[in-house]
């Protein structure tokens, strides 16, 4: 076995030696684009390009830009900036697949505020619709309590009438860049956690069972379960409790604990 896997990694050593792809360029053609770009501020990788092959080299022009100094202007606002300073106007969305004991695919849909981590709203269905999501975000954010700024992925059930509907209570729409989940980190982390800690431990029987379930493991999530990201508080803050008996109190069955004192 471990000459095979010796072998095994010789072969796609050798497999995958690098045989391909442009040519590198020389170190000197690499310092003639720095200088250019250091000297000629205003100039962008086709005007130096030009300049290069009056001079006689043969490189293209994304070379050029790979090998260019770094704009040093003030640079925009990134988005985990974005996400940073607009914490408490911001509320994410995601929908979380779970399949039944009969195999059945069920939709979870999870609304959660950065700014406390908090749940704010789920529901739970057999099919995902525009017309339904435009529904629950009516019923998650009654009233004024409306976030300014809503992320989501670019799943295709968020239609039109979705986007309408935001629109309409105020809420500005940002979706995230195709396939890139760590723009929507928070609800995705939470998707995650439900999963590990829940999920993977119960066989759901059907929607309403599903909804017994997330509606007793979410009120752990909002008021019993501590996060890092809160300095060890939970999203509805939990005071301390330094006198009286610590009581035990069995959630989901045993799968988890609160601990009060009384």
């Amino acid at each position: 076995m471990r000459w095979h896997r010796a072998g095994f990694r010789a072969y796609w050593r050798w497999k995958s030696r690098d045989r391909v792809g442009r040519p590198k360029i020389s170190a000197e053609l690499r310092q003639i684009i720095r200088q250019m770009s250091r000297e000629n501020g205003l100039w962008g990788a086709p005007r130096i390009h030009g300049e290069l092959l009056k001079l006689g080299f043969e490189v293209a022009e994304s070379t050029v830009s790979k090998y260019m100094i770094p704009d040093r202007g003030p640079p925009s606002q990134s988005w985990r900036t974005f996400l940073r300073n607009h914490a408490d106007a911001i509320a994410a969305i995601d929908l979380c697949v779970v399949h039944t004991v009969r195999f059945e695919r069920l939709f979870a849909l999870i609304i959660m505020g950065h700014g406390r981590r908090q749940l704010l709203w789920f529901a739970v269905t057999r099919q995902p619709t525009a017309e339904w999501l435009a529904q629950q975000i009516i019923e998650a954010f009654p009233w004024d309590t409306a976030p300014a700024f809503l992320v989501r992925d670019n799943d295709g059930c968020y239609g039109q009438v979705f986007l309408d509907r935001l629109r309409s209570m105020g809420i500005r729409d940002r979706p995230t860049a195709p396939r890139s989940p760590w723009q929507n980190p928070y609800v995705e982390r939470l998707i995650g956690t439900l999963r590990r800690e829940c999920l993977d431990h119960v066989l759901i029987f059907g929607e309403w069972h599903l909804r017994q379930i997330l509606t007793s493991y979410f009120r752990y999530y909002n008021e019993t379960r501590t996060h890092l990201g809160l300095d060890k508080d939970t999203p509805l803050p939990r005071p301390a409790q330094r006198s009286g008996t610590i009581l035990s109190t069995p959630i989901l069955s045993g799968l988890h604990y609160r601990y009060a004192r009384i």
